[in-house]
């Protein structure tokens, strides 16, 4: 029996649009509204930037899970409606349609859709929510792997060792914690402190990537190897991309050494400043209008 090539078709287009879909789920994008309107991607430029196009063949079964990010109808008309709908069923928070989007509310609306997550396994040995913490208009935005006990045992990121580390390292580039933003990947501490699954990990990153679309810092610094394949996709390890500006959607992403292995091997120490004083000199530039 040969194959019918307008179903292979179909198929192809409803795997496209799972993939856009997911896409522009992880960028906080709650509607897609319909619009039979040339001018509206004009207008959609000037509410929000520009987004590129996923990558072909990019996968993103992992993150297919319930993420409870807005609404969920589809309003398209036809006789494909079906197809959309069973399309698009691993993402019950979308209203398909073309044209225009609208980013999904501000960083506190993303703690209310966490609220008291149980979308992963690491909920059953938590004790709290970690979610990011500091200034939500900062210009610069530390994340990290996931929380460790002492996160866990007091909500917030970073405030252990690694995080005492953090806070010198912060000081060093003349700015204060209260002046920054920092969060996880993860915000719940995996047992023993391993480092969070491919899939825990896809379930929980949607939500940070809605803060950065809300807070739109100028910099983001990721520590580590998990906060580097997260945001960035990249297969190379942290040694091997540190002190190298990289771009996540726009925005100037520096990859360095996580704190809690520089208190493992202090010989980074000194990279490590290396990387950030990129970073304060970016800054710096953009201050006085350099950049």
């Amino acid at each position: 029996m040969k194959s019918d090539p307008t179903a292979i078709e179909l198929l192809d287009l409803l795997r496209q649009s799972r993939e856009y879909t997911q896409y522009f789920a992880e960028l906080g994008v709650e509607t897609i509204a319909l619009s039979n309107d040339r001018v509206a991607p004009k207008v959609a430029r000037e509410q929000s930037r520009t987004l590129p196009a996923p990558s072909a063949g990019r996968a993103f079964d992992a993150a297919r899970h319930d993420i409870e990010i807005g609404s969920s109808y589809i309003t398209n008309e036809g006789p494909f409606n079906s197809y959309i709908q069973s399309a698009t069923s691993s993402f019950p928070f979308w209203r398909v349609g073309c044209a225009s989007f609208q980013v999904h509310g501000t960083d506190g609306d993303v703690w209310r859709d966490i609220g008291d997550c149980t979308r992963c396994g690491l909920c059953e040995g938590r004790t709290q929510v970690v979610n990011t913490f500091g200034n939500h208009k900062a210009r610069l935005m530390f994340v990290g792997e996931a929380p460790g006990a002492d996160e866990d045992a007091q909500g917030k990121p970073f405030v252990g060792r690694a995080g005492q580390l953090l806070t010198k390292i912060i000081e060093a580039i003349g700015l204060k914690r209260e002046d920054v933003l920092i969060g996880n990947v993860n915000r719940c501490r995996p047992p023993g402190n391993r480092q969070p699954t491919l899939e825990e990990a896809a379930i929980c990153r949607p939500f940070l990537f809605r803060e950065i679309a809300a807070v739109q810092p100028d910099v983001i610094v990721v520590m580590g190897n998990t906060a580097l394949r997260n945001l960035l996709e990249v297969r190379e390890g942290i040694t091997r991309v540190r002190g190298k500006f990289q771009d996540f959607r726009g925005i100037k992403v520096m990859p360095t050494f996580h704190p809690a292995y520089l208190l493992r091997d202090p010989s980074k120490k000194r990279e490590t400043w290396e990387d950030l004083k990129k970073v304060r000199d970016y800054l710096d530039r953009l201050s006085s209008g350099q950049d």
